[in-house]
């Protein structure tokens, strides 16, 4: 089965279908899946979003608003709603899901949407939101399937069956003391094959991988994916078992903390949506080129203080800018492989050492490798051999720049304190420019003039 893409014919579908009655309405969308219906949200109006889901059945439309992306805002579409079709919707929903679009509007949004749905409901809901949405308690589940440690097998699969009557699916059950602390887990197919005079405390995994509630997100990613895990529990300082976190929620986190670390890169504001205005992009964008601009000042800096040798060798200019080119764009290679390291574990100082000495050798190569061809070039276009040796050692010097700076400044931010991801950017791209101005004239004021 292929992706699905938003196309002319199927827009063209839908609102061919709002034209007319919600019979027909209904019968087109019977040919798309929730998570179709919410990808063809991002190209209708609030109007029409919100004529869809009044005819839909709630387990759907409860469905469409949990698959629809962040930047589509779930929020707006679910506070519009009439709040008996709300309520339901929201009682429908997962507590995690419910939880994450009812925590961005505001409070007294908040409040009017879980005065409405079941209490109990309410309740698991409200202390979800007590949690900080990038943390274990902020991304878990607290539906759980758990059992006795004193049970027999008989009792645990009734418990199993009465308690899974309301979760579409589930991965692990937890065994729990009569105080609700987390003894281990255990899986469904050891307690179906085990003897029916068998115990759970016979049958529990004692030796399991838990988070507590207040850990970074990406810190819960790594070890699902260290471990292998379909689902993880959450508990908190007693031990005691507060939800779970399952590995399509992971997916999610990874994926929105990877275009996090690719905007921050960017020098764009992890604040700016993907889908947003060009108000938005404007705002978002604009100090930081503003920061680059007053670099770019500084590295011109160092092009005024070498005019006479511009002035003398005019063909020096052209190379100047070959040479700025290629150290940031091995500085940007040095640096997107390094704070991708640093995202996915946190490095040693003997690991540390390697990658800077990694990058440092990566630059020399590569270094000599480009600044062999462009003396060539020289020798054989300009007729100049000493132009050529002084464009080799440019070129073979800044890539060495951009290697060092390109490993060594996110690692001397992260050992600070400070998202190598955010600054480093702005600080290599003045490094590399710098230097790859500098060094070329420099040498040639020196071996030409």
């Amino acid at each position: 089965m292929q992706s699905f893409e938003i196309d002319k014919t199927d827009l063209l579908r839908i609102k061919t279908a709002l034209d007319g009655d919600d019979a027909e309405l209904q019968e087109v969308l019977k040919d798309y899946h929730a998570s179709e219906i919410a990808i063809l949200f991002e190209k209708l109006p609030q109007e029409a979003k919100e004529r869809i889901i009044n005819t839909l059945s709630t387990e759907i439309a409860s469905e469409v608003i949990s698959e629809m992306t962040e930047e589509s805002h779930p929020e707006d579409l679910l506070i519009s709603l009439h709040p008996e079709k709300r309520s339901d919707i929201v009682e429908e929903m997962d507590y995690d899901v419910a939880t994450d679009i009812i925590s961005q509007l505001d409070e007294q949004d908040q409040q009017e949407i879980l005065e409405d749905i079941d209490q109990e409901d309410a309740t698991s809901i409200r202390a979800l939101l007590s949690y900080h949405e990038d943390t274990a308690g902020g991304l878990m589940n607290s539906e759980v399937i758990c059992v006795n440690i004193n049970l027999d097998k008989k009792g645990a699969l009734d418990e199993i069956i009465r308690q899974s009557e309301e979760m579409e699916e589930f991965y692990t059950i937890y065994v729990v003391d009569d105080h609700k602390t987390l003894q281990g887990i255990v899986s469904i197919k050891d307690i179906i094959k085990a003897r029916s005079e068998a115990k759970v405390r016979d049958l529990v995994q004692a030796d399991f991988v838990y988070v507590k509630a207040e850990l970074d997100q990406e810190e819960v990613a790594k070890l699902i994916s260290q471990y292998n895990l379909t689902t993880i529990p959450v508990v908190d300082d007693d031990m005691k078992l507060l939800g779970r976190i399952t590995v399509d929620d992971i997916i999610d986190v990874m994926e929105a903390e990877n275009t996090e670390d690719i905007l921050k890169i960017s020098g764009v504001s992890e604040d700016e949506e993907l889908s947003g205005n060009w108000q938005d992009a404007v705002k978002s964008r604009l100090p930081w080129l503003i920061v680059n601009l007053g670099t770019a000042f500084l590295a011109a800096s160092v092009i005024r203080q070498f005019t006479h040798v511009e002035e003398e060798l005019p063909i020096i200019v052209a190379y100047v800018t070959i040479i700025g080119g290629m150290g940031g764009n091995a500085a940007t290679q040095a640096l997107a492989v390094t704070v991708r390291r640093i995202s996915l574990s946190d490095l040693s100082d003997r690991q540390t050492y390697r990658t800077v000495i990694k990058e440092f050798l990566v630059g020399l190569i590569n270094g000599g490798a480009n600044g062999l061809i462009v003396l060539i070039f020289a020798i054989f276009y300009d007729k100049n051999p000493m132009l050529g040796l002084v464009l080799f050692l440019a070129m073979t010097g800044n890539l060495v720049v951009a290697g060092l700076t390109g490993a060594g400044i996110p690692l001397i931010l992260k050992r600070v304190g400070i998202d190598p991801a955010v600054a480093s950017s702005i600080i290599i791209t003045t490094f590399t420019d710098c230097i790859g101005f500098l060094l070329p004239l420099w040498l040639a004021s020196q071996l030409l003039l």
